[in-house]
């Protein structure tokens, strides 16, 4: 199966052989972080919807916060095929299928958006949050500068500051990594993070969403295979 993940082929040999949902936990509990605090937080970025201060599991901007299947609302330890909750291969979709041949005995429901039921960010946050669409995070990568650093505010953490090009107003993006399996990979190197958009550019790539990747390098927009643990970046309209 196609792996689309730019950045991570130029950094595998970065991965952590950790449980995701572990990595979380130690990852807020290093920084000092109580993870029970509810306090959230939105930037007017002078675009069409602003943007949270943090991740979904996280309570503040250099935290990595949790990774979420695309679709799914909760965490685990094994993101693949075998526990993703719309199909257990990616040719027997039961939920977001525009192609028959890739829904389970002919499925489709031709829906291109997700639910909020299936919206990391609408269901762990609640009120009008929600999961950005594709649309919207291209408009965060046009209307923005992203800055690389290795170091945000002196705490060690690697990333992207976001700044708009309209107010001058910014948020931060932590290079959280990705996880594939049980791994946790490219944490400090890169960051991949879901948009609510399926791929429909491709009847061939149903089984993939939409999602913004950055690295030192760069910063880009590709599709990925849904079962793949990324990070959520909720917005408000």
């Amino acid at each position: 199966m196609k792996h689309l993940k730019v950045f991570a082929a130029l950094c595998c040999a970065a991965a952590v052989l950790a449980a995701c949902d572990k990595e979380d936990e130690s990852n807020a509990k290093s920084n000092g972080h109580d993870t029970k605090n509810d306090t959230k937080e939105a930037v007017d970025l002078g675009l069409s919807v602003k943007w949270a201060t943090c991740n979904v599991g996280a309570t503040t901007p250099e935290e990595y916060g949790n990774y979420y299947a695309w679709g799914e609302t909760a965490t685990k330890e094994n993101y693949s095929w075998d526990t993703y909750k719309y199909g257990l291969a990616d040719d027997q979709l039961t939920k977001y299928c525009h192609n028959a041949d890739y829904g389970l005995n002919g499925f489709t429901d031709n829906k291109t958006v997700l639910d909020p039921d299936d919206d990391a960010a609408s269901v762990n946050w609640g009120g009008a949050w929600r999961m950005p669409t594709d649309g919207e995070w291209t408009e965060l990568r046009e209307q923005c500068d992203w800055t690389w650093t290795a170091d945000y505010n002196g705490m060690g953490v690697a990333g992207r500051i976001v700044t708009s090009k309209t107010n001058g107003n910014s948020i931060f993006l932590p290079a959280a990594g990705v996880c594939d399996h049980i791994g946790l990979d490219a944490t400090g190197i890169g960051g991949d993070y879901w948009s609510s958009s399926l791929d429909t550019d491709d009847t061939d790539d149903t089984y993939s969403a939409w999602y913004v990747y950055f690295y030192s390098g760069g910063v880009g927009r590709t599709r990925s295979a849904r079962y793949y643990g990324q990070s959520v970046r909720p917005v408000l309209e």
